[in-house]
């Protein structure tokens, strides 16, 4: 029924494209022109990725995190570790870029040495009162000296909050208003207003100020991925179009290659900007990718057009033939591509889901501008020279094809033996990968922000802020006896870890409080006794500027307090340990009947995060596996078929998988997108393979071997030519500042690298070995459709 429907389609479809071509080169560019206008409606990530849906219960509790106490990521941060920093001209021009920090209507408040406040007590009215730490410039490094000496030795308060005991590093920090963290405004502040400040007073005082914090990491971290494009989009057409150069020696055919994929590329930006979708670290890298695996396209049509004309030098049965011989062919093979990609809408990830969407629609539209657009512009054109058809018979190629003949006729025992211990070997590295849920491992080495995030890490324990929030069940629960005293146990056992900074809550305030009541002597910074408690919390209760302190660590009804730690970066199973260790103490110290307690923040966020995208992303690869399987069930009816067309595509990931393993490659977001992405583009090398080799067997009447070696002959050149582009192409990716864009470029390119090899050596050993069954028991039948037009066998 199928094939009777499909029958003369594709010569009926080569007729219309060949009768039409102003209108459909009209079309084209007015489709063009439509998304490139599209272009104004794109927009750059401002929000923090989030890899959670939005129903799961990890992202309900930070939801109500941040419902209660205001985004927890606000905070950008600075810090000179430089005892030039206590000269008074220095010290004052610290003070006064404080200042000029708070100016700014995106600041919400400023904390530092310019402003920073001294809880005293009242004595006359009873109640305690901020009194400034400093009044005016300091003149005198005595003063400076004097005022730093108390700072460190008399406030344990703001130890580690504002400056680092040891090191004398001094911070100071700075928190964006809520409203513009996820906007365009908080980049627009930081690209240009702040950096623009710390420059000017870095060249006045020559000190070096460290800067970091959430919002700060973000916008220079999708500052690099912005910057990033151009650059691959250049290195992609420029390696792509000179490898094509090199095959097809003809300017020609480069240049209207270049041309059909430039145009996919203005496609690939007017869908993200039409569909309104942020430009991630994943969209980012579409465009690259349609240069990548449009070119292919482009070489099996050029070659096809090619070897027509070189055959019988007929202009016009040389494009109806390649559009009618190719174009189903390449169809499928677009289409398996796409259903790569398009498995990430499965999960439940926005940030994949998008990215599926689009990279699946582009892969279709690339490949209807190369069917359209080639046959169309050889028709205004005259025919190849011969020097253009030179490459049809070079002699390194015949030598490449002769080569894989001999192994797959004589040495297919060898093959056997060599890819069973690849699969071996394969599997003890698979069982040596690890799972990386570390937010910043992705991030620029080299990049400033990048160190500046170990200097934070160094000094203060890191960025990445952890929050237990404390729910007492009961309004004003939170200043109990009972509730601060088990906080502070908890508090306790977060300053026995290592990785976690010491915690910050109202527990903190409670103990300054105390030392504020004995006159500020620090041995009495301590939580107050249950004797203490009474007339403390009572003077406390009457000082304004004390509610004021509290809302940072309380919500306004007083029933729920928050623990704000910050952890350093530590790899996944340590992450882990810190977790269960953290719920167990929570468990002992917080009675459930009593208290509800729970984990939530950035660093938790992300690697829960990553958990989840990891289990859904090995769910959409074994769907593309699957779908790619019911493919070929559908076209040669034959499980024998599925299976010795899925282990020279199956195998490359195996491998892929080990090498990850054993290099020490993690599985985080963005190497697991190699096996979907690689299984899609290298399953293409099969169906073109397969494709040339079902038409053999029906011209050879199903003989098995001579149509095997037929068909490695036919398609081995195109699928090398095509492989060494994708290879190369995907190469490019090395050359980011991001760790996994290098990861996602080189396993990537080494696993197409392995597929080519599998497609022409163990694929073709596969069916050969199998000839006696299949020719005696027939199980091969012929296809519902073709998937190439039987037409004479030596095309």
């Amino acid at each position: 029924m199928v094939a009777k429907l499909t029958k003369g389609f594709w010569p009926k479809t080569a007729n219309i494209i060949l009768r039409n071509r102003i209108l459909i080169l009209l079309l084209i560019t007015g489709f063009t022109i439509f998304m490139g206008w599209q272009w104004q409606y794109m927009r750059f990530s401002s929000s923090q990725t989030n890899l959670l849906p939005d129903d799961h219960p990890v992202n309900i509790q930070y939801q109500d995190f941040l419902s209660k106490f205001g985004e927890e990521g606000n905070a950008v941060v600075f810090a000179i570790r430089d005892s030039a920093l206590f000269e008074p001209t220095n010290f004052n021009r610290w003070n006064r870029l404080s200042k000029q920090l708070a100016a700014f209507p995106e600041v919400e408040f400023v904390i530092s040495t310019d402003n920073l406040k001294e809880l005293v007590k009242n004595n006359d009215k009873q109640e305690f009162e901020m009194l400034p730490l400093i009044n005016g410039e300091l003149k005198t490094k005595k003063e400076i000296d004097s005022i730093t000496d108390h700072l460190f030795n008399d406030l344990p308060f703001y130890e580690n909050l504002l400056f680092n005991k040891e090191s004398k590093t001094i911070r100071t920090i700075v928190n964006l208003d809520k409203d513009i963290v996820n906007t365009t405004v908080r980049k627009d502040f930081i690209l240009q207003d702040i950096n623009t400040l710390v420059r000017n007073f870095e060249k006045e005082t020559n000190l070096d100020v460290h800067i970091s914090g959430m919002p700060y990491v973000r916008t220079m971290n999708s500052q690099n991925i912005i910057d990033e494009i151009g650059k691959f989009i250049l290195a992609a057409l420029g390696v792509t179009s000179l490898i094509f150069f090199f095959f097809f020696r003809s300017v020609r055919a480069t240049f209207i290659s270049m041309c059909v994929v430039i145009i996919g590329v203005m496609w690939a930006f007017g869908f993200l900007g039409l569909l309104q979708y942020e430009i991630t670290v994943l969209t980012a890298l579409i465009p690259p990718l349609i240069i990548v695996i449009g070119i292919p396209n482009c070489i099996f049509l050029i070659n096809k057009y090619q070897q027509e004309v070189k055959k019988h030098g007929n202009q016009a049965l040389s494009l109806q033939r390649v559009i009618s011989k190719i174009g189903n062919a390449t169809l499928m093979t677009n289409i398996t591509t796409a259903s790569g990609f398009a498995t990430f809408i499965i999960t439940d990830s926005t940030l994949l889901k998008e990215f599926g969407i689009v990279a699946s629609i582009n892969i279709i539209g690339i490949f209807i501008l190369s069917l359209l657009i080639i046959p169309i512009v050889y028709s205004f054109m005259p025919l190849p020279k011969t020097k253009h058809l030179k490459h049809l018979n070079k002699k390194w190629i015949d030598a490449f094809v002769n080569w894989m003949e001999r192994i797959v006729r004589h040495r297919r025992i060898t093959v056997y033996i060599v890819s069973i211990s690849l699969l071996v070997l394969s599997i003890i590295g698979i069982y040596q990968i690890r799972i990386s849920g570390s937010p910043i491992e992705d991030m620029p080495k080299n990049a400033e922000f990048f160190h500046d995030i170990r200097f934070f890490e160094k000094e203060f324990k890191g960025i990445m802020p952890v929050e237990i929030v404390v729910d007492t069940k009961t309004p004003k629960g939170v200043l109990k006896p009972a509730t601060l005293k088990r906080m502070n146990q908890l508090g306790e056992v977060i300053d026995e870890i290592p990785e976690l900074s010491s915690p910050v809550s109202v527990v903190n305030l409670v103990k300054y409080s105390k030392q504020a009541f004995y006159n500020g002597i620090p041995k009495y910074y301590q939580l107050p006794t249950s004797q203490e408690n009474t007339f403390i919390m009572d003077v406390a209760r009457k000082s304004s500027d004390n509610g004021n302190l509290l809302e940072s660590f309380v919500d306004s009804t007083g029933q729920t307090a928050r623990i704000t730690t910050f952890m350093r970066d530590v790899n996944t199973s340590r992450m882990e340990e810190i977790e269960q260790r953290l719920l167990e103490n929570i468990t002992k110290i917080f009675p459930v009947e009593r208290y509800n307690v729970y984990m939530t923040g950035s660093a938790l966020l992300f690697l829960k995060g990553t958990k989840y995208l990891v289990k859904n992303l090995i769910m959409s690869l074994a769907l593309a596996i699957a779908l790619i399987a019911l493919f070929m069930a559908y076209l040669f009816r034959s499980f024998r078929m599925i299976v010795i067309s899925l282990i020279p595509n199956l195998l490359p990931l195996v491998i892929t998988a080990g090498i990850m393993g054993f290099v020490g490659v993690p599985i985080k977001p963005s190497t697991i997108l190699v096996f979907s992405i690689a299984f899609g583009i290298s399953v293409d090398d099969t169906i073109h393979f397969l494709a040339k080799y079902r038409q053999e067997l029906t011209a050879n009447k199903w003989r098995i071997e001579k149509s095997v070696y037929n068909a490695l002959r036919e398609t081995g050149v195109s699928m090398f030519y095509t492989s060494i582009v994708l290879f190369f192409g995907f190469s490019v990716f090395v050359i980011s500042n991001f760790g996994g864009t290098v990861a996602l470029g080189s396993l990537v390119s080494a696993t197409l690298l392995l597929a080519m090899l599998a497609n022409l050596i163990l694929l073709p050993s596969l069916l050969l070995s199998l000839e006696k069954s299949i020719a005696n028991k027939q199980t091969l039948k012929k296809p519902q459709i073709d998937i190439l037009p039987q037409e004479e066998n030596n095309n």
